[in-house]
């Protein structure tokens, strides 16, 4: 008999074999998965009561908090679409998401009280406002514990249709408007095994939700992990001191994050004072990662380090750099972990390839450079409603995901730039990757960023912008010493400039958009 995929099989699995155990922290509060399956039912029946229907978009505004992990179920049982929002976009990006959404409900924190209230007055249609933790009035018609109590715990069992949109994620927008990235039950099913399949999640695994759920799942972590049982530990702002105090307390075993986080957590002053012993593994993604992060994680901290990739367009996972033991059993162990640092190989469900400018593949040499195509049950059908920006991502069946890398004769590939970032001196391509990791691996060095900046004669130039770890100096000569010991004289920083932080998005990536365009501003009153 056929029965379709959603993701609410996940959660009923939990809640049947699961039921008793702890499922969900958050700081004081703590949720059993009964407990935590009658909240999203609950949640379902209120949201129904309010007159929301099949397909109609509910938007969070929130930290990571328990609320925003139960609308992961709740919103879907009601038959809606959950629409989670990145905190860190202005009220005027917020209120394009809502209107293109066409959200009937947004539920938000408290202390996003003046953000919403900044968004109101340029919403063309107003949703029902619900407000977490805090008292209704004014815009906020409902509170959201108050809804949930008088929902009735009942499950409801909706009529399914697997390729209707489940989940509605909104890109940042760093290349125009954002365009919203419509994922549906079956796609959503599908990641979460191949991605369960490719890391082995089991009952006993502990994550502390770093990455923010408003980012693709935060990886697609809340399906897979509930799907087997294990615990959810939610961290709503990240501090590398709350952080460290969370993985001591619950004893988390794996983390995801992006490498800022991740350099925060290696180089911290107070690490030696908590106990991490219970941390196996690391997951690194959201910008590339250098083998010298991998290496310190490992030897540091003592847990298996490697990198991932993937995009909201494909619900995330594409790649993961998984050490394989039929390579790892005849190389030398340097170069598993920079294996380990590379974008990885396809998990299961995923195909991959590097093409040139033509649409053909580049030779598997680990030079070549081209672009990352895929395709897959867990890569999305398009744009909400938007589809020439669909038309122009998806061709011939793959997803163009306009990074541009390498890739080896063993499947693994290397992003060496995002297409937009790649920097181009005198014809010549340089990434910016490439560079960073060189500066990276200097031991003063904390984080980097490199940049194009306008040349007068070769066009671009590289520029880094670099943090140093407390306590340790070095000059900018030093440092472009130090490059051309490991880089062509063309791809050495032009300049090196040295910063006390580099600006982060929601999800801790660096935003190379606005350590660029301080160069580029007013150059055309400069050339003319």
């Amino acid at each position: 008999m056929f029965v379709p995929l959603s993701v609410l099989e996940f959660r009923d699995r939990a809640a049947t074999y699961f039921g008793d155990k702890v499922g969900v922290i958050d700081g004081e509060q703590q949720f059993t998965y009964r407990a935590y399956a009658e909240r999203t039912h609950r949640l379902a029946n209120a949201l129904n009561g309010l007159g929301i229907e099949a397909g109609d978009r509910v938007s969070f505004i929130t930290y990571n908090t328990h609320h925003l992990l139960e609308a992961y179920y709740g919103v879907l049982e009601a038959g809606a679409v959950l629409n989670p929002i990145n905190i860190r976009l202005t009220p005027h990006e917020i209120a394009y998401i809502l209107d293109h959404a066409g959200s009937k409900l947004v539920a938000f924190h408290r202390d996003f009280l003046p953000l919403v209230e900044a968004i109101v007055p340029q919403l063309t249609t107003r949703p029902r406002f619900v407000i977490l933790e805090g008292e209704p009035g004014g815009i906020a018609s409902d509170e959201y514990e108050a809804l949930l109590s008088g929902g009735s715990p009942e499950p409801r069992h909706p009529q399914i249709d697997e390729n209707a949109t489940a989940e509605l994620f909104y890109t940042s927008g760093t290349t125009g408007l954002p365009k919203g990235v419509a994922l549906t039950h079956r796609e959503l099913y599908l990641h979460s095994v191949h991605a369960e399949i490719a890391l082995g999640f089991g009952e006993e695994d502990v994550i502390l939700h770093v990455v923010p759920l408003f980012h693709v799942n935060g990886w697609g972590v809340p399906h897979f992990l509930t799907m087997v049982g294990g615990r959810h530990v939610m961290l709503r702002r990240f501090d590398p001191t709350a952080l460290m105090e969370l993985v001591q307390r619950h004893h988390v075993t794996r983390l995801l994050g992006v490498p800022a986080i991740f350099n925060a957590l290696v180089h911290h002053h107070e690490r030696a004072n908590f106990d991490l012993s219970s941390l196996r593994q690391v997951i690194i993604g959201g910008s590339p990662a250098s083998p010298v992060l991998v290496r310190a994680l490992e030897e540091q901290l003592g847990v298996q380090a490697f990198v991932g990739y993937g995009l909201t367009e494909t619900a995330p996972i594409l790649t993961l750099a998984q050490p394989r033991r039929v390579l790892t059993d005849v190389e030398p162990p340097e170069r598993r972990q920079e294996r380990q640092a590379l974008t990885g190989w396809p998990i299961p469900g995923v195909q991959i390839r590097v093409v040139d400018s033509e649409g053909r593949d580049v030779r598997p040499d680990g030079e070549r450079i081209g672009e990352i195509v895929a395709r897959g049950n867990s890569v999305m059908a398009g744009y909400y409603r938007d589809p020439d920006a669909t038309a122009a991502t998806i061709r011939d069946g793959w997803l163009r995901t306009g990074d541009m890398a390498t890739i080896d004769e063993a499947g693994y590939v290397l992003i060496k730039d995002r297409s937009k970032d790649v920097i181009i001196r005198g014809g010549e391509n340089i990434s910016s990757v490439e560079v960073e990791n060189a500066l990276a691996a200097h031991p003063a060095v904390l984080e980097c960023a490199v940049v194009a900046a306008p040349d007068g004669t070769f066009g671009e130039a590289p520029v880094a912008l670099v943090v140093l770890k407390p306590g340790l100096e070095v000059s900018a000569k030093e440092l472009k010493l130090f490059c051309r010991e490991r880089l062509a004289r063309f791809k050495v920083p032009r300049e090196i400039h040295f910063r006390d932080t580099l600006p982060k998005g929601g999800t801790g990536k660096i935003l190379k958009t606005e350590l660029r365009e301080p160069f580029w501003t007013g150059l055309e009153s400069r050339v003319h």
